[in-house]
């Protein structure tokens, strides 16, 4: 059975996966392709069954669009294992209404958690200024907002919500969650539907969102989201960058409600250089990077490892979003 993967990945988890029968087709970062042995490989010539994303596909300098572009066009492919949790980019409804089992990984929510922590505590605690002060060498104190007694509100309570509700609750905060189907498992002070959404936001001193994308969470955050928010209150989005009307977004941070907005992720990917976030004083831009943390790696290895198996064996696969990715895009014909 032929594979596909990047050059990256061969070389990190190549002998750790390697099982009888298996055989590599490598993506080097110029978009082309080679065998095993490193002979060369044409495109309209590769026939892989099984192709694993990983995450150096979205590094400077990877062939993310080639790897995807060439998933798009092979017919012979019956696999796809993403190396993220969402799937709302168009070619997941394609490859799913070609048939293709399409599925997506949990393994970033732990960094992702750490990334809203430690955001927000750098908010809290004012630690801009201790920075200033590093570089000025000019020894002035300042108090700063605690965590434990802050209300946060968590706007999406999948795998990513549920870890930051957890690490937020161990530093003494008060979380609510929100979920489409609120459950009394859910790993918070209290849990609501989306309808109820509207009469939460404004006991949160944070909000996080960390829902997916779908017609139903396109622009949830507008200005009359903003406009209920309290006061010092600050903003993080982890979800989708089209969960947030950005000029509702910039207009509300010019009055001063939220305090701030921490943004991973944006409707336009890279944020272009003119957008006026940039230089918005309350704003703080990270490249989509929330993800980050190296035990995510070994964790999607383990994933595919986990899932080559049992795809091997016959068996149902472990976060198949096929027929969501279908549904997400209005795709038929899955089979």
């Amino acid at each position: 059975m032929l594979v596909l993967l990047t050059d990256v990945a061969r070389d990190s988890y190549g002998a750790e996966l390697a099982r009888p029968g298996l055989e590599w087709l490598t993506m080097e970062p110029d978009g082309s392709l080679r065998a095993s042995d490193g002979s060369p490989v044409a495109w309209e010539e590769a026939t892989p069954e099984v192709a694993w994303g990983t995450s150096d596909l979205f590094r400077e300098g990877a062939p993310v669009g080639a790897f995807f572009r060439f998933l798009a066009q092979c017919p012979t492919l019956r696999w796809f294992q993403s190396p993220a949790a969402g799937y709302d980019a168009p070619v997941f409804g394609e490859l799913a209404a070609r048939g293709v089992r399409v599925c997506n990984a949990h393994v970033n929510s732990l960094p992702i958690a750490e990334f809203v922590l430690r955001a927000v505590l750098d908010e809290f605690q004012g630690a801009a200024l201790w920075r200033r002060g590093e570089e000025e060498r000019t020894w002035r104190i300042h108090d700063w907002r605690e965590m434990s007694g802050s209300t946060w509100l968590v706007v999406g309570l999948g795998s990513i919500g549920s870890e930051v509700a957890v690490r937020a609750r161990a530093l003494g905060a008060r979380v609510v969650g929100c979920r489409r189907t609120p459950s009394v498992d859910d790993p918070v002070d209290r849990s609501v539907g989306p309808d109820a959404l509207a009469g939460v936001i404004g006991d949160a001193d944070v909000v996080v969102l960390s829902a997916p994308a779908s017609p139903e969470t396109d622009g949830l955050v507008d200005g009359a989201f903003l406009e209920a928010m309290r006061e010092g209150s600050i903003l993080v989005n982890v979800g989708r960058g089209s969960l947030v009307d950005e000029d509702a977004l910039l207009a509300a941070l010019d009055r001063g409600r939220p305090m701030a907005a921490v943004l991973d992720v944006f409707r336009t990917e890279p944020l272009p250089a003119d957008h006026p976030f940039w230089s918005h004083p309350a704003v703080r831009i990270t490249p989509h990077n929330a993800a980050g943390g190296f035990g995510r790696l070994q964790r999607q290895a383990g994933l595919f490892a986990a899932n080559l198996q049992r795809y091997l064996a016959g068996n149902p696969l472990d976060h198949d979003v096929t027929e969501a990715a279908a549904t997400l895009h209005g795709a038929g014909g899955v089979v």
